[in-house]
């Protein structure tokens, strides 16, 4: 990979996002950073400054100015990629920022590739490969949910957990190997009773692991929620009043919605995605049948279905059609009776008997409060510690299945008394998978894949 081919040099880059602001922050790392810079600020000389100090004054591009600064200067290894680094906080006019990469390139620095930082801090074991992602998961956080999964995940909750089994099963390993060399003795140094709770402990972990994909999937991501019901069941009155909005059209015209409506909803923490969709029902129109089928799509991709019924017309028999439409496509779902003002609580009871479900007024704004606890509720299925490890990316899922599998064929494999050769084969599969994971075992076209996703200033 010619882009990656060389560590040696300085780079630059603008860290804050790109345009007019107040302050804007030019981030330079690598062994020249210092020098390449003192050759801009004549106010001091700061290859004599200690590390980890700001200093104001003028920088100047030969003999004109360009701007009044601060220099934050850091020295390797202590600072962020473990190298020199100097981060200009200047005037947030891109003509300066442009204007100082441009000098900084002059005197030697290039510019930085995406995600470039954060690879040189991966490299000099200032990260791990989990932490250095869970970065970008930070920058890309747009609620509280996924700003502590980053959070945790960046300091090390993930890899940690997968770090120190890892090392367990490397000591397992070594002795296995070690009995190879004294095969004619049959002596055993790994205990197989320990090396056996060992693999338990792995499989039960990496498995809890796997299984919190859902649930981390949806803290950095979102749920799709489809409002599904019936024409003139409520959906677009029941999607105004959680956006505390007129966002959709609301008629007393059944199949006013023809389309499929979506917004974003922050409850407690989780983002949900309201999809408002077309009344389902047998339309002869053809751009309402359009938009049913468009409805009946959403409803089987959705992560969450809120089936909407009209409280003070619906049928028992058509509940029943509406729920065996949702087992149909095996969704999630809470089953919601709207315009509840109308009748009290144990009309409501006589009237849908063995029905599950939670019984609004979308007009009144009659427990809405107790719709979004439900909907977090069903998401969460309570584990409501988003601080716990959870696994929110897909490369981390699909290699922990690859280690889930490796470990259920060493357990076979002890099972079936495999010898210790063949044995140490598949154990060396599961320490190369796990190792995949925090980027103790990797390669060049895997790290410019990962890091390519990155901002360029980071």
């Amino acid at each position: 990979m010619d882009g990656f081919a060389s560590w040696d040099d300085t780079i630059v880059a603008l860290a804050t996002a790109p345009g007019v602001s107040a302050i804007g922050v030019v981030r330079l790392s690598g062994s020249r950073a210092i020098d390449i810079v003192d050759g801009m600020f004549p106010a001091k000389n700061l290859t004599e400054q200690l590390a980890n100090t700001l200093h104001v004054g003028y920088l100047k591009d030969g003999e004109e100015l360009v701007d009044e600064v601060v220099l934050s200067l850091f020295r390797g290894p202590r600072s962020y990629t473990g190298e020199d680094v100097v981060e200009v906080s200047c005037h947030g006019s891109p003509w300066i920022q442009e204007r100082i990469m441009a000098a900084c390139i002059a005197r030697g620095a290039r510019l930085a590739r995406a995600g470039e930082f954060t690879q040189r801090a991966f490299l000099k074991g200032k990260l791990d490969l989990t932490q250095a992602e869970a970065v970008a998961d930070l920058i890309a956080s747009n609620t509280a949910a996924s700003h502590r999964t980053a959070m945790h995940n960046m300091r090390g909750g993930f890899s940690a957990v997968l770090s120190d089994l890892r090392e367990k099963l490397i000591e397992f390993s070594a002795l296995i190997e070690l009995e190879l060399d004294f095969s004619q003795e049959d002596v055993e140094f790994a205990d197989r009773t320990r090396l056996t709770e060992l693999l338990e402990r792995i499989y039960m972990t990496v498995s809890r692991l796997v299984e919190s994909f859902r649930l981390g999937n949806v803290i950095r991501n979102g749920v799709g929620v489809a409002i599904v019901g019936k024409p003139n069941a409520g959906k677009s009155t029941l999607l105004n009043t959680l956006l505390n909005e007129n966002r959709a059209i609301v008629s007393e015209i059944a199949g006013t919605t023809r389309d499929t409506i979506e917004e974003v909803l922050n409850i407690d923490g989780i983002l949900f995605r309201l999809i408002d969709t077309a009344g389902i029902r047998e339309s002869g129109d053809v751009i309402e049948a359009i938009g049913v089928e468009r409805s009946l799509e959403k409803m089987r991709t959705a992560d969450l279905v809120l089936c909407l019924f009209d409280a003070a017309t619906e049928t028992l028999g058509g509940l029943e059609s509406s729920l065996a439409l949702l087992r149909e496509a095996n969704s999630s779902y809470l089953l919601v009776g709207n315009k509840s003002d109308l009748f009290d609580e144990v009309s409501l009871a006589e009237r849908f008997p063995g029905f599950d479900a939670l019984y609004i007024s979308a007009k009144a704004h009659h427990h809405i409060g107790v719709l979004k606890q439900q909907m977090v509720d069903r998401v969460l299925q309570g584990r409501v510690n988003v601080e716990s490890t959870f696994v929110t990316n897909a490369r981390h899922h699909a290699a922990l299945q690859q280690v889930a599998a490796a470990v259920a064929d060493v357990q076979r494999g002890m099972a079936d008394g495999l010898p210790g050769d063949l044995l140490a084969l598949e154990i060396r599969r599961c320490l190369h998978y796990m190792g995949e994971i925090t980027g103790t075992v990797t390669n060049e076209d895997q790290l410019y894949y990962i890091f390519s996703k990155f901002c360029i200033g980071k």
